[in-house]
């Protein structure tokens, strides 16, 4: 039985929105990582009053939001697309930046739609960090059009921020689909938990009323993308591994976890006990479009490459400006390792063959450091050049990983 960190998600939508509530909150089993810890932190210095040393409970109590002031966002996509939104609503300047390959990841359809929206944003390069935001203490809000299909979080980072504008506000998407439709999903669901009227019977178009936000309490359930590699390890060895707390109206894609994971050879239930996967340790190859779920795609490969059969992961051409080129990278470091693996434009194609141990790069990318942990399992010799880069949204994940190999957990 294992007990996992708290959602990543989860946490930061919900910081969000606390900070925007018009009374206090509290989140129960949040996550204490880099990503969630930044944000509370770039939250902090927006005004916001945080209480976060005990771990099982934050409080959050909402204060007019002020500047000047600076985020650092880290490595992390939530704070660099959830927080501009809010800055606009401080009074102040507000400067964003972070780790150098956060300057990367893509920011110009946000940065466009804010503008639009009657914020003012500075940005002296190109489209992405660092930039500033010239908050006037109000956001006119109203309809705006965004391309979307770089990620997910450029639309939740505005309808998280909208019951505060004066007029809400329309998100129209326009270009390829939206990935990790799940997380926006969540978004709304949360938004409508903190009393906003969210409307998203229409394909592609979202819609916020301006309105009050109320302060509750949030339960945290466990992080779905953290225990993927911790589910891939009973498929590998055979074995059965619990994660405990699962509830059962999820609002991560627990299905489409399920349903991905019993086509690769597990077994999937949910009880009081927690959500179980049984392998029998041997794993079967796949052709999958994992659009909805596409953190799981470095996990999930380093399963492929393990399978009796080739797969086919599609859908996940965004993954590129993630932490790092994700898709790149997992060609670059198990091709070193062995592997046949075909970089796709969208994905990757396998072909199992036996591999060989040595070191693997993670690019300070916590997802490479858990398909490099994953293929270990079956390959001896694998190294990882640096496991401290899984304390971006799990701490604990070397020693919990070395517990469950051991079965010492």
């Amino acid at each position: 039985m294992l007990r996992l960190p708290g959602s990543k998600s989860l946490t930061a939508r919900a910081l969000v929105l606390s900070a925007l509530a018009s009374g206090p909150s509290t989140l129960a089993g949040p996550l204490r990582a880099r990503d969630t810890e930044l944000m509370a932190a770039g939250l902090r210095a927006l005004g916001a009053h945080m209480s976060t040393s005990d771990d099982e409970r934050w409080l959050v109590r909402p204060h007019p939001l002020v500047g000047p002031a600076h985020v650092d966002v880290g490595l992390a996509g939530t704070i660099m697309r959830f927080v501009p939104p809010v800055a606009g609503l401080a009074d102040g300047r507000i400067t964003f930046d972070g780790d150098p390959q956060a300057r990367v990841r893509p920011l110009g359809p946000l940065i466009g739609a804010l503008r639009s929206l009657g914020v003012r944003v500075d940005v002296p390069g190109p489209d992405s960090l660092p930039l500033a935001v010239l908050g006037a203490g109000r956001v006119t809000g109203g309809e705006v059009v965004i391309d979307a299909s770089a990620s997910s979080q450029l639309v939740s980072g505005l309808l998280l921020a909208a019951p505060r504008f004066d007029r809400g506000v329309v998100v129209r998407h326009v270009g390829a689909p939206v990935p990790s439709a799940p997380h926006l999903r969540m978004t709304v669901q949360m938004l409508r938990a903190a009393g906003a009227a969210v409307d998203d019977s229409t394909p592609d178009v979202w819609a916020v009323e301006p309105g009050p936000v109320t302060g509750r309490g949030w339960e945290i359930e466990p992080d779905l993308s953290g225990a993927v590699p911790f589910f891939a390890a009973a498929l590998v060895t055979g074995g059965e591994v619990t994660v405990g707390g699962w509830p059962r109206g999820s609002m991560q894609p627990v299905d489409q976890l399920r349903s991905l994971l019993t086509r690769m050879g597990g077994a999937v239930t949910l009880s009081t006990a927690g959500l179980t996967v049984r392998g029998t340790g041997t794993v079967h190859g796949l052709t999958a479009d994992l659009s909805d779920v596409s953190e799981l795609t470095p996990a999930l490969t380093a399963l492929a490459l393990l399978a009796d059969s080739p797969s086919v992961f599609t859908g996940v051409g965004h993954i590129r400006g993630h932490e790092t080129d994700r898709l790149g990278a997992l060609y670059r470091e198990f091709t070193a390792l062995g592997a046949d693996i075909t970089e796709l434009p969208d994905g990757l194609a396998v072909r199992p063959r036996p591999l060989r141990g040595g070191m693997f790069g993670t690019y300070h990318d916590h997802r490479m450091a858990h398909a490099a942990a994953v293929a270990g399992l079956a390959v001896p010799g694998i190294e990882l050049d640096d496991v401290s880069c899984t304390s971006k949204t799990m701490p604990e994940f070397p020693a919990l990983w070395s517990a469950m190999v051991t079965g010492k957990s």
